[in-house]
C-alpha cells in the first residue's frame, strides 16, 4: 500500500462493496449536445477541469479493514474517455439505440483496477453528439456529482482551493467524524443530531460547535430525543413493501427510459393552484404512472402503496465539491392505488410533510456508516433489510434553469439514473433542466421488461391533473371563497 494512500470513509466503503450480481452501484448519465463535439475536445476538457479533482486519478483499493484511495501511477486518460459506436438493430431509431446502450453500460462493471469512472462519446447522434457518463457511487453522491459536472461546462466555477485536492486526507477524516457522531449511544445522538446538516433534519451546525449551550434538560432535547427513538423504531419495524409485479428477484439485465421535458412553469402553476410543491405534483404523477402501468399489466393497484427510498442531502451545498457520500434515505410511500390525480397529490403532500423534521435520513446514514465497518456478507444482510422494505429508489434533482454549454456546444437535454441496491429493481429519476422537467426510469428487465411503458404514462397523468386543476373553482367565482 502506498504511503500516500487515503483511507476511504466508512460510508463510501459501504457503497464500494454494495455491487452485486444484479445491481452495480453506478450513477449513469447522458448528455445530448448540439452541434457535435470531437473526442479530442472532450479529452481536453476532462483533463483541464474534471481531473482537477484529485479523486478521479485515484483507484479504490479494498483491504481487510475497509478500503483506501490510492493514486493510479499508470493513469491513462484514453482508458476513461472513449468513443463508442451506437449499435442499431434493423428498424431501431437513434433514441432507442441510445437507451439500449445506456442500459448495457449500466450493467457493465467499471474496471476495479482503475479509477471508477468513464465518459463514452457518441460523436454523431441526432445531428450532434451524445455523452454517456458512468461514475461509481463510492466516489460521490448525486449532489456532489452534479456540482462536478457543472464545473466542467463552459464558464463553470472551478473547485475551491483546498488541501484535499492535493492530498485528500482531511476529507476522509471529516466523513468518519460524521459517521462516528451518528454511531454514538442514542442519548449522545440526540444532542448531536440537533447540529447535523440536513433539509428539515436538524437546526444548525452552530449548536454542535458550541457544546456549552444549555441543551441538556431542555424541552427541545426531550422532543428531539423522542423523535430519534420514534424514527429509529419506525425504520426497524417498517413492514415489507406491498407485493406487486415490480418486486421480486432481479435478473441483472437493465432497460432505461426517459420522456421529453414538460414545461416547468406549467408544473409550478399546478402546484401553486393546489397549494402543493412542485415535488408533490411530480411524485404524484410518478405514482399515477406506476399505478396505471400495474393496472394494465393485470396487477390491480387499488388500495396499494409502494415505498421508495428518497435521498436527503446531509451537507451544505457549498461543500458539494468535496465529493464523498453525505446523504440519508427517507422512506416515501407512493399512493399508487389512488386513481383521482388531485386526491393523489394531496396524499403525497401529506406523506412528504410527515418526513419533514424526521431523523430517519440521519439514522439511515448511520446504518450505511455502520455497514462500512462490517465484512461484506454481514453488510449485505443488513442492507438487504432496506431492499425488502422498498420497491424503488427515487431522486428528484433541480438543475439549472438556463441551458448550459459544453465545449462550445449547447447541452440541449440531459438525464441520469440512480443505482438500486440489494434486490431492488427500479430506479426513478426526476430532473429539471433548461425550463423543463423530465422523468427517467431504470429497471431490471426481469421485473419490468418495458420501463418505457411507465414513462409514457407520466405526461398523460400530468395532463389529467392539469385539466382537473383548471376545472376547480377559482377565488371570486360563484361558490368559491373570494
Amino acid at each position: 500500500m502506498s504511503l500516500d494512500a487515503e483511507r476511504m470513509s466508512r460510508v463510501d466503503t459501504a457503497w464500494l462493496r454494495m455491487d452485486n450480481d444484479v445491481n452495480l452501484m453506478m450513477i449513469v448519465g447522458v448528455w445530448l449536445l448540439e452541434p457535435g463535439i470531437t473526442l479530442a475536445a472532450l479529452r481536453r476538457r476532462v483533463e483541464e477541469r474534471f481531473l482537477r479533482y484529485a479523486r478521479f486519478r485515484q483507484r479504490a483499493v479494498p483491504d481487510l479493514l475497509g478500503a483506501s484511495w490510492v493514486e493510479d501511477d499508470d493513469f491513462d486518460l484514453s482508458r476513461h474517455v472513449v468513443t463508442t459506436k451506437l449499435p442499431r438493430r434493423r428498424g431501431q431509431d437513434e433514441r432507442a439505440a441510445l437507451k439500449a446502450l445506456c442500459a448495457e453500460l449500466a450493467a457493465t462493471p467499471l474496471d476495479p483496477q482503475r479509477p471508477l469512472w468513464q465518459f463514452h462519446l457518441i460523436e454523431r447522434y441526432e445531428g450532434g453528439s451524445a455523452i454517456v457518463v458512468r461514475l461509481h457511487h463510492c466516489i460521490a453522491d448525486g449532489i456532489a456529482l452534479i456540482s462536478v459536472m457543472l464545473s466542467i461546462t463552459d464558464g463553470g466555477a472551478e473547485p475551491p482551493k483546498h488541501p484535499q485536492h492535493a492530498h485528500g486526507h482531511d476529507h476522509a477524516h471529516e466523513h468518519d467524524w460524521l459517521a462516528d457522531a451518528v454511531l454514538r449511544p442514542i442519548t449522545d445522538l440526540t444532542v448531536k443530531a440537533i447540529g447535523m446538516y440536513g433539509n428539515g433534519v436538524a437546526r444548525s451546525m452552530e449548536m454542535l460547535a458550541h457544546p456549552q449551550a444549555p441543551l441538556w434538560g431542555s424541552l427541545a432535547v426531550a422532543r428531539h430525543g423522542w423523535q430519534v427513538v420514534h424514527d429509529a423504531a419506525s425504520l426497524a419495524l417498517m413492514a415489507d413493501d406491498s407485493p406487486t409485479a415490480l418486486k421480486g428477484k432481479p435478473g441483472g439485465l437493465k432497460a432505461v427510459a426517459w420522456n421529453e421535458p414538460l414545461p416547468l412553469d406549467t408544473v409550478k402553476a399546478v402546484g401553486k393552484a393546489l397549494g402543493c410543491s412542485i415535488n408533490d405534483v411530480l411524485l404524484a404523477c410518478v405514482a399515477g404512472a406506476i399505478g396505471r402501468y400495474l393496472h394494465e399489466c393485470g396487477d390491480d393497484p387499488a388500495g396499494k402503496e409502494i415505498r421508495a427510498m428518497v435521498p436527503v442531502n446531509l451537507r451544505p451545498m457549498d461543500k458539494a465539491w468535496q465529493l464523498g457520500n453525505r446523504f440519508g434515505l427517507a422512506p416515501l410511500v407512493l399512493p399508487i392505488g389512488i386513481e383521482n390525480p388531485i386526491e393523489r397529490v394531496y396524499a403525497v403532500r401529506q406523506r412528504m410533510a410527515e418526513l419533514k423534521g424526521s431523523y430517519q435520513p440521519l439514522l439511515a446514514f448511520a446504518v450505511l456508516a455502520m455497514a462500512g465497518f462490517l465484512v461484506k456478507p454481514v453488510q449485505d444482510a443488513v442492507l438487504g433489510l432496506f431492499a425488502r422494505k422498498t420497491t424503488a429508489v427515487m431522486t428528484n434533482v433541480p438543475g439549472p434553469r438556463e441551458p448550459l454549454r459544453f465545449c462550445g456546444s449547447t447541452l440541449r437535454q440531459t438525464m441520469f439514473w440512480v443505482p438500486a441496491s440489494g434486490d431492488v429493481g427500479l430506479g426513478v429519476s426526476v430532473l429539471s433542466y433548461g425550463g423543463g422537467v423530465q422523468f427517467g426510469l431504470i429497471a431490471d428487465t426481469a421485473l419490468c421488461p418495458d420501463p418505457e411503458a411507465i414513462v409514457e404514462r407520466f405526461e398523460p397523468e400530468f395532463e389529467k391533473l392539469l385539466w382537473l386543476t383548471m376545472m376547480l373553482p377559482w377565488p371570486g367565482e360563484d361558490g368559491a371563497a373570494a
